[in-house]
């Protein structure tokens, strides 16, 4: 965590010659502008502006104005640019020319639920496990769709050829001050996964945004492609993002049933940005990704289900999102759905303690479904009384 002081005598001091100031559109692109280090006094006092109709979603030509406000707590050095003149990075707060800030600043929002939690005495955490497929590149760098290795769940060298991409990923990730949990190969052929150990909700949300350009620029390095699209090869498994969450000040296991309840009850509604892509509907309800609103211990066919892990690692897991989620809007809509649940006291259906993915219509039929398409689930979005209170900026 750095301070303003501390971030103007590192960038004097380390050899900075470039300060990148980011930030996320709605869909959870990451954005940026490069400065040299002699603005840098500028953008903390006065912010550095770009062109905000040119970024989907937040405004026209009318009010076309935006300012990046970098956050200091957020740099961070990015390790695969030169020794020789270093690249550094720094999220940004989003405002317009008057001070005020912007509405669709995705992180801001994240900050706003973050305060709801804690004025109920509650902090969230988050860690994420995110799937990436590696694909080769043509004789011009072009992604294509053959997978880097023909590799199992959990295989080693020499069939999983990833092996070294994903340890060189890792280490720049810890570089970077950010800890991986564990790494293997998944299900599909050159289908990988990276986990990540729990942090504060803001933090993990750049945490993610993050980690997706260090596997994209480290994928580039080795002459590779990664992709992220929730169903990149038709018959193979989708990639995910499975968000597991943890809550700290709940009073008893009662409060901490009615958060996953509330979850459980609204996450039809704000399905649209946990799976924002067409796309996304053709992984739910294959190959391990799940179909219906349920939950269960251990079990990997549910939407929720409870790690059998102990101490510290003890937590609840969503597995239906996919890394084509904002983590930004995605993490403040599950903290204000469980929010929700606390404050309505709602309780825990009971377990669904079967095999959803074998199990037959007199099973299924009886449970409520995801959405199954973009469009039906950008309908509950709008009709969602959850996201109108707390988050109408982004319908």
């Amino acid at each position: 965590m750095y301070s303003y002081d501390e971030v103007m005598t590192y960038c004097q001091e380390e050899d900075v010659k470039f300060i990148r100031l980011a930030f996320c559109d709605l869909t959870g692109r990451q954005k940026n502008i490069a400065i040299m280090p002699e603005e840098l006094g500028r953008a903390f006092r006065y912010g550095i502006s770009f062109d905000a109709s040119a970024i989907p979603g937040f405004g026209d030509e009318v009010r076309s104005d935006l300012f990046l406000f970098p956050d200091p707590s957020t740099l961070s050095v990015l390790p695969w640019r030169s020794a020789q003149g270093q690249v550094v990075r720094m999220f940004c707060d989003i405002r317009r020319p008057d001070g005020s800030p912007f509405e669709r600043d995705s992180r801001r929002l994240l900050k706003k639920a973050v305060e709801a939690a804690k004025e109920m005495g509650i902090t969230c955490y988050f860690g994420a496990e995110f799937e990436f497929y590696l694909f080769r590149t043509g004789e011009n760098g072009e992604a294509t769709r053959i997978p880097y290795d023909n590799a199992g769940y959990m295989d080693i060298a020499p069939e999983d050829k990833g092996e070294n991409v994903r340890r060189e990923i890792c280490l720049t990730l810890v570089d970077m001050g950010i800890r991986p949990e564990g790494s293997h190969h998944e299900e599909g052929p050159g289908q990988n996964e990276i986990d990540f150990r729990y942090s504060d909700a803001l933090t993990a949300a750049d945490n993610a945004v993050t980690f997706q350009a260090v596997v994209k620029t480290i994928a580039m390095q080795n002459g590779l492609s990664a992709c992220f699209s929730p169903k990149p090869l038709p018959d193979q498994s989708g990639n995910g993002l499975h968000i597991n969450m943890s809550l700290q000040g709940a009073r008893d296991q009662r409060q901490r049933d009615a958060f996953m309840a509330g979850i459980l009850r609204h996450v039809r509604e704000i399905t649209a940005f946990l799976n924002p892509t067409e796309e996304s509907y053709l992984r739910l309800g294959e190959k391990k990704a799940p179909r219906y609103v349920t939950w269960s211990p251990e079990n990997r066919s549910q939407l929720i289900r409870i790690p059998a892990a102990r101490g510290d690692a003890v937590r609840f897991e969503l597995r239906s999102p996919d890394p084509g989620a904002n983590p930004y809007i995605a993490y403040a809509l599950l903290i204000y759905a469980g929010l929700e649940g606390i404050r309505t006291e709602s309780s825990l259906c009971p377990p669904v303690n079967v095999n959803l993915f074998t199990a037959g219509p007199e099973v299924t039929d009886s449970l409520e479904a995801l959405p199954a398409s973009l469009p039906e689930a950008l309908e509950l979005a709008r009709r969602s009384p959850l996201i109108a209170r707390y988050m109408p900026e982004i319908l």
